[in-house]
């Protein structure tokens, strides 16, 4: 069966068992289709509460994922009462607007989506599974109830957005401790955890570890907090920017100025030669994406690393890669490094060394084989390195 058959075959069995009589609801807005309903009680006195009565029955069009009353009582004991608190009312609002989307999204449309921006600024998750649609860990138990001014689809659970910043985020995760630490010397964590919004690309650990011998134990040192700031910065980007408008756009500038390229390379989402290994981290400040490699910016790499540790580094990764069936990739690691190489040129690249880099480049870039990339570039700087250990 084709994946458009099964999508047809869910919208059709939701239509079928979950379809409402709206002779009435057309005619009345969201906020007065809740309270008419008489199963939005508590979603009404939440809405009143946070002062977002006025805000739902505007023009929108909106979206809104409705829970029952059955579903707020599901909350753990005191949830609610706290949240209903004058001082609570940001978190309310928080909360409440995670289940508003901008404009209106029929069931037809939502069993296509993997995920919706709300207008809590943060996305949730949508997911179909043997015909049953979830958001988050929500299941929508009835859909297209129309309203003059959107649509509401009913959840038998209230979603929570994401409650912590993005270095308690990274903290809980456990595999960013690196990361973490490096944040802290360069003085960034105030800035990691403040409102924001910013997206990270957050390099794992292992991505660390796999830097040049010795390059976290240099920037780390107090004297070189300025280059370890720059490299830190690169990584991330203003804005809460999901993958999805990432890849759109194809680059993004970072808080250190300079751009990111975004791309997919053999279905492979990268981050200039770094893989995306998870997407869409919400955090209450921001998004985080989980990178597999630390990204260094073009000024930043010279001080960084060395040219000829930037080859080894290369050749590490790259050859296992196309040992392991990945020829595209390999040559996207050693693509990178040669154009990182021709960005040094006078410092510490001879002539000969960079007119042989740029014509392998060129070669490269003229094939569409893989495997001639990746041979093409491997020996390019295979040469390159050999003559610069004869010339140290």
């Amino acid at each position: 069966m084709s994946y458009l058959s099964k999508q047809s075959l869910v919208c059709l069995a939701l239509a079928a068992a979950l379809v409402t009589s709206n002779s009435h609801a057309a005619s009345k807005d969201i906020v007065d289709t809740a309270v008419g309903a008489g199963s939005f009680k508590t979603l009404a006195a939440a809405l009143q509460a946070a002062d977002l009565v006025g805000a739902l029955k505007g023009k929108g069009p909106f979206t809104v994922l409705a829970p029952t009353d059955e579903a707020f009582a599901k909350l753990p004991k005191g949830t609610l009462d706290t949240l209903l608190k004058p001082e609570n009312k940001q978190k309310l609002i928080d909360v409440l607007t995670y289940h508003v989307i901008k404009g209106k999204v029929p069931a037809k449309q939502v069993v296509t989506l993997s995920g919706a921006k709300t207008l809590n600024g943060q996305q949730v998750d949508i997911k179909v599974t043997d015909g049953k649609v979830s958001v988050d860990k929500a299941n929508v138990v009835k859909t297209d109830i129309d309203c003059t001014n959107g649509v509401i689809h009913v959840i038998d659970q209230v979603i929570l957005p994401a409650s912590d910043n993005i270095p308690t985020t990274a903290t809980k995760a456990g595999n960013f401790k690196t990361l973490l630490a490096a944040a802290q010397a360069a003085g960034l964590v105030d800035a990691l955890s403040a409102k924001g919004p910013l997206t990270v690309f957050a390099p794992t650990d292992e991505a660390f570890a796999n830097l040049p011998a010795g390059t976290v134990e240099s920037l780390l040192k107090p004297e070189n907090k300025a280059k370890l700031v720059a490299i830190l910065k690169y990584h991330v980007v203003p804005g809460r920017v999901y993958s999805s408008d990432a890849l759109a756009a194809g680059s993004a500038k970072t808080l250190q100025g300079q751009s990111v390229n975004i791309a997919l390379k053999d279905k492979v989402a990268m981050v200039n030669a770094a893989k995306l290994l998870a997407t869409d981290v919400d955090a209450s400040n921001g998004v985080i994406h989980v990178i597999d490699s630390v990204i260094l910016p073009p000024d930043a790499k010279q001080s960084a690393v060395e040219p000829h540790r930037m080859i080894e580094t290369a050749i590490h990764k790259g050859a296992p890669l196309f040992n392991a069936g990945h020829p595209s990739e390999c040559a996207s690691v050693y693509m990178t490094t040669v154009k990182d190489l021709l960005e040094m040129e006078g410092h510490g690249l001879c002539p000969t060394t960079t007119q042989a880099l740029q014509t392998a480049l060129t070669q490269a870039e003229s094939t569409g084989c893989s495997n001639t990339q990746a041979w093409t570039l491997r020996h390019a700087l295979d040469s390159a390195y050999n003559s610069m250990q004869v010339s140290r």
